[in-house]
């Protein structure tokens, strides 16, 4: 079983309650594009850990099968 992408969403939200969330997918494959100040002076790595980890149980339990994860500050997205 498949999640929608504004299911995706709304599980990221739960950790980035102030983050622009944007999750586009096909239900098998998702992009989430995920812009908050939370990431400023964090590592690109490190800003991919903490939105994977907002997901892990829906990616174990096979309701989301991969995802590619946009995390950027407000500047960066700006620019």
């Amino acid at each position: 079983m498949s999640m929608t992408n504004e299911a995706v969403a709304e599980l990221i939200r739960t950790q980035f309650p102030d983050a622009k969330i944007t999750v586009t997918g096909d239900g098998y494959k998702y992009h989430a594009e995920v812009i908050s100040i939370i990431f400023e002076g964090v590592s690109k790595v490190k800003r991919h850990q903490l939105v994977y980890r907002t997901v892990a149980e829906a990616i174990s339990s096979g309701e989301v099968h991969a995802l590619t994860i946009t995390a950027l500050t407000p500047h960066e997205a700006s620019t």
